[in-house]
């Protein structure tokens, strides 16, 4: 790997001339003698791990396009960023209010007393029990007179003709409250029916990644991950989402990952870019020093200073900055000599 390939050239780069002192000496490696070191490290017993930095951005999910089902001006609309609930009103054209209620179907039908019965029926009826107007409705699949006179009594106070009909001309079903991301239409737009009003998305924020195909083992649902952040700042967060399909992205195969995080801070507005740091276990319950202090030998093999000597010692993995060693006599709590910072 790079990281291994980089923790190597430093480690040579540190030792060279400590391996031609070795080689000029004459003597066994196990015997050469090295100067007092000028500061110690520990050998620690433990999980080695590796850190890779990746490129985020701050998104929010659930995007959707709102459109429009009515001919007519746009005299009124939801500006971008404003969160919009149930029975609030997302646009108004010649002045008559298109509200939000909360549904997973779209309203396919005008309803209204006498209707085939339906989820969309069930769906109304929720949602006006939910604002106040559904004292006498009982949540089923039929329009009752209970719910004509329930839709009466949301019509007056939304400020539309008192009709006991619903229509995709007085409600759009989204299934919870939606944040504005952009409007598509301004105030004196003229409108018609399928045109695209504004561009919704839900209000969870996450980090969203772009992970190399050939990282993914890096990508574990669950998963505690850091979040850097612009100026400065760490925050935890935890991976929750991995795509199942790949995707294109600059010639490189690409999957679409996300973390949330454990809090947010002001200021993280869309596509907020931060620096997301993925951890990986590469070996468990191993002994390791830091990179730097490791010794080239005279056989081309590597070593560490342990009371003055230096200890032939065999490598493994690499991550964080350390090197697994393993070889007689080494135990964690050991003193190993580094360069002096």
């Amino acid at each position: 790997m790079k990281r291994m390939l980089v923790g190597l050239a430093a480690a040579a780069a540190v030792v060279t001339g400590t391996a031609a002192a070795l080689s000029m000496g004459g003597e066994s490696d196990t015997a050469a003698a090295s100067p007092p070191p000028q500061a110690t490290a520990d050998v620690v017993r433990g999980d080695l791990t590796d850190t890779t930095s990746l490129s985020g951005k701050i998104i929010f999910t659930g995007e959707q396009a709102v459109r429009g089902h009515i001919a007519g001006t746009i005299t009124a609309v939801a500006a971008p960023g404003r969160i919009l609930r149930q029975g609030q009103v997302l646009y108004r054209v010649d002045r008559r209010p298109v509200v939000l209620m909360y549904g997973k179907l779209p309203l396919y039908r005008p309803l209204r007393q006498g209707v085939k019965g339906g989820p969309d029926v069930r769906q109304l009826e929720k949602a006006l029990k939910a604002l106040g107007h559904g004292k006498d409705v009982t949540i089923d699949d039929r329009f009752s007179w209970a719910t004509a006179r329930a839709v009466r009594a949301w019509q007056k106070r939304a400020g539309l003709p008192q009709t006991g009909v619903v229509d995709a001309e007085q409600v759009v079903f989204l299934p919870s409250k939606i944040r504005i991301a952009k409007a598509d239409v301004a105030v004196g737009d003229s409108i018609s029916p399928g045109r695209q009003v504004f561009a919704a998305t839900g209000t969870d924020r996450l980090v969203h990644l772009d992970l190399d195909v050939a990282d993914l083992a890096l990508a574990r649902k669950g998963a505690m991950v850091k979040v850097e952040l612009p100026g400065g700042g760490t925050v935890a967060g935890t991976l929750v989402t991995v795509g199942a399909v790949a995707k294109s992205r600059e010639g490189d195969a690409t999957i679409d990952v996300g973390v949330r995080l454990a809090k947010f801070k002001s200021g993280l507005a869309d596509q907020t870019p931060v620096t997301v740091l993925l951890e990986s276990i590469s070996r468990r319950d191993v002994l390791s020093v830091p990179v730097e202090a490791l010794l080239a030998t005279a056989d081309g093999g590597y070593g560490v200073e342990i009371g003055g000597r230096v200890v032939p010692v065999k490598t493994g993995a690499y991550g964080g900055g350390r090197v697994e060693i393993f070889g007689p006599g080494l135990e964690a709590g050991m003193k190993v000599g580094v360069p002096a910072t």
